[in-house]
């Protein structure tokens, strides 16, 4: 019976999807647009999920990421992972570094009354499971419960179907508990009305965050409410509903600033009790998010691959402000509730964010999300200049409206340049300017090591201005995590090039010299000894014993064959450190053969634990520091290898699309679900499209054509299309690439000739140019 009402249910929404669809859209241009959002496979890789890692029940960036938990204790492997078959809650918070607001439906009896707010776990099976963006349906098999969750921006709302006959349905409400990276505390409930709930908990600090976080919710439900019991054990609640034949729905607002306000979430955001008209407008709305880039070509498999990618590039960073523009400020001594700047209707301008940081973004979402998702681009450009008012910094990864100081550098910086060199942000360059230029210098971002809260020590950047490079070890000892001096050091450099940039452009020639001088530090960390970058303590020798295979060895999150080629700003400078371009080549082309026997990536970390020669790999495309390596090669005068070296990439490493496979690393909030849209689609920008009218380098796209919709509040054109003729597995590369009439003999095109709109035409061939 459970089954055939499912069915009936997900073929009643299809058909509503449809019929809204068509009247808001033409039928011919959008009969594609439809299906895309059920192309999206949200189960990729969650055999290694991690808390924030999954989502379903969601809008993009959404507050609420409403899913189920498997696991709920740490960060890392938690949250909903495929292989454990046990519901333990559903909980509404799965951010970086935030979690929280755990319920589970359940049919107490008297037997089981007095254990079950200790033993309330309950079996599902994958088989009676659907999943969809904005949309999660499972079978509570020790209840009898059919769970269905959907969501607003806000707000989680539950449908639970109790099976015929069932009394005593209720639904647990664990406020105090361990939830993924941080515990929940000081869990309180009061009834406001004979069918609405309220309350707060405390989520506790983590080494990351380093300050508590009061996150305040609002309850509504369908069925009046009989009794709440709170158990002294675990302080947590058992909200008992009155019986009731038809299905339980539960709306649950959530506010990190007051009860009021997530009241106000409600109101605002879902004023009804339609919950199928919920689903469908989710859905709608993640559809039209990805209809702004359309393919044609490629197998079944590479479509879905593809927009499950993009749809992880719209995930992980999360709102953290309320409909009404109020948000929590925990920059300063004491927390505070903010207000974000309201426009002549009266909302808010922008959202906040919560984020994990940016460090390289440079070379993921500044590309797609600046030329796909410019008002994205723009509203966290925003965002992140909103904590450098509040707290006088611009933040590399906040979490819970204050510092986090995650990794390294001021990885904020090329991503609001690129914003600014796109003409996505076109005001304020000066105040915009002068808040990233703190960040470079001492008492800056740039000045600390990873979750470095108290001192700025660890970033060695008194070092790196004093001697131009950062020292391994540090003399001082440790301070946070991450001290990995020449990483360090190019990184520095790095973003040095990109606020001389900023600087150029606003007329700030002094400043400009200054800081395109310090983006030459890189030199400073390169051995011509050992023809590596290489670690060098205080007194400038070079490191003992040297191995560029060992990992972090000096090096951030990598070893020195990876780092290496962490120059993105001045491949020129680089390759004649190394003797020239085709010495360069051979090295790095040298380099990804090796990689090509462990399929190019070092795995996830359990992997990397059972095998330790991954982590010797010498390019890893399964985290940041050396993914742009095959875009490297076009730098050097060899666009025929990246093509070559992309496509193999992208057939060993990310075409998979199930549980147990999908980035083989780590998907850093959209990080890597938005490298492999690029690599398909053939575009990458080497420095993070910094420079003024920035390039983008051509690459090898995997299907025959792509349509990107061109946002027409940014730019003046209406579509740019990629058309890649005799495109298949045996033609990857391209002759000369021609767009509008011109050809592109150098394989790459500027920002403002794509934006204008037009068509790249890609001839496919077998063998190289």
């Amino acid at each position: 019976m459970v089954n055939k009402k499912k069915s009936l249910f997900w073929d009643s929404l299809k058909l509503i999807i449809l019929a809204l669809c068509l009247t808001s859209c033409e039928k011919d241009k959008n009969d594609m647009e439809v299906q895309l959002v059920d192309l999206v496979y949200p189960q990729l890789d969650t055999e290694n999920s991690r808390w924030f890692f999954f989502s379903s029940a969601n809008r993009p960036f959404g507050m609420v990421n409403l899913s189920p938990d498997t696991e709920i204790n740490g960060a890392w492997g938690s949250g909903y992972r495929y292989k454990v078959d046990t519901i333990k809650g559903f909980s509404h918070i799965h951010a970086w570094q935030m979690s929280g607001l755990s319920v589970m439906p359940i049919k107490t009896t008297t037997e089981r009354d007095s254990t079950i707010f200790t033993d309330f776990y309950s079996s599902f099976d994958h088989n009676e499971e659907i999943i969809s963006p904005g949309y999660h349906y499972l079978e509570l098999e020790r209840y009898g419960i059919t769970a269905e969750l959907t969501s607003t921006k806000r707000v989680g709302f539950h449908k639970y179907t109790y099976a015929e006959g069932s009394k005593s349905r209720s639904v647990l409400l664990n406020l105090n508990t361990v939830l993924g990276p941080n515990e929940n505390i000081d869990g309180t409930l009061q009834k406001d009305s004979n069918m609405e709930l309220s309350g707060s908990f405390v989520m506790t600090p983590t080494r990351r965050r380093p300050k508590p976080l009061t996150t305040y919710f609002k309850i509504k439900f369908n069925t009046p409410i009989a009794t709440i019991e709170q158990d002294e054990q675990t302080n947590n609640y058992m909200v008992v509903l009155n019986d009731t034949e038809d299905p339980v729905l539960m709306k649950v607002g959530i506010s990190y600033t007051s009860i009021n306000n997530a009241e106000t979430n409600i109101i605002t955001e879902l004023p009804h009790w339609d919950f199928s008209k919920t689903v469908n407008e989710s859905k709608l709305e993640w559809n039209t998010m990805l209809s702004r880039i359309q393919i044609e070509g490629g197998s079944d498999q590479d479509q879905r691959r593809f927009y499950t990618d993009l749809w992880h590039a719209l995930q992980g960073r999360r709102i953290i402000s309320d409909v009404n523009g109020a948000y929590p400020d925990n920059t300063g001594k004491e927390f505070r509730i903010g207000q974000l700047p309201l426009n002549e209707q009266g909302t808010p301008k922008f959202n906040h964010y919560n984020s994990d940081s940016f460090w390289g973004a440079q070379w993921t979402i500044n590309t797609l999300w600046g030329l796909v998702y410019p008002d994205i681009m723009h509203e966290f450009s925003q965002s992140l200049m909103q904590y450098y008012k509040d707290g006088g910094l611009v933040p590399r990864g906040p979490s819970g409206g204050n510092y986090t100081n995650v990794m390294t550098g001021a990885s904020s910086t090329p991503f609001i340049v690129s914003a600014i060199q796109k003409g996505i942000v076109n005001e304020q360059l000066d105040t915009i300017y002068s808040a990233l230029k703190k960040n470079h210098m001492p008492g800056g971002i740039m000045g600390k090591a990873g979750y470095e809260h108290d001192t700025d020590i660890g970033g060695g950047l008194k070092y790196y201005l004093e001697k131009g490079y950062v020292p391994w070890p540090l003399p001082e000892g440790k301070f946070g995590i991450h001290l990995d001096g020449s990483g360090q050091t190019l990184e520095y450099a790095y973003q040095d090039f990109t606020l001389a940039q900023l600087a150029k452009k606003i007329g700030r020639e002094e400043d400009r010299q200054y800081f395109e001088n310090r983006s030459k530090n890189y030199k400073n960390v390169f051995n011509s000894a050992s023809g590596w970058m290489q670690a060098r303590n205080v007194e400038g020798e070079w490191s003992k014993d040297f191995d560029p295979y060992v990992y972090e060895n000096g090096f951030v999150e990598s070893n020195a064959a990876q780092s290496t080629w962490f120059v993105p700003h001045d491949m020129d400078g680089l390759s004649a450190l190394m003797g020239g371009k085709d010495n360069a080549v051979d090295k790095l082309n040298a380099q990804f053969k090796k990689a090509e026997e462990l399929n190019f990536t070092s795995g996830n970390s359990h992997e990397s634990e059972l095998h330790p020669e991954y982590r010797r790999i010498p390019v890893n495309l399964g985290n940041q520091p050396s993914i742009q390596t095959p875009f490297v090669f076009n730098k050097l005068g060899r666009p025929d290898l990246t093509q070559y070296w992309t496509r193999k990439v992208v057939e060993k490493a990310f075409s998979g699309l199930a549980p147990n496979t999908g980035y083989n690393g780590d998907e850093d909030q959209g990080l890597m679900g938005s490298l492999n849209v690029l690599y398909k689609i053939g575009l990458f920008q080497m420095n993070g499209g910094t420079e003024e009218n920035p390039e983008y380098q051509i690459g090898s796209p995997i299907f025959n054509k792509i349509s990107i919709k061109l946002h027409p509040g940014y730019y003046q054109g209406e579509t740019f299309t990629i058309q890649a003729k005799d495109n298949n597995a045996s033609n990857i590369y391209s002759d000369i690439p021609v767009f509008n009439g011109a050809e592109l003999p150098n394989y790459n095109i500027r920002h403002s000739d794509i934006v204008k709109g037009g068509e790249l035409i890609l001839n496919m061939k077998n063998s190289a140019n």
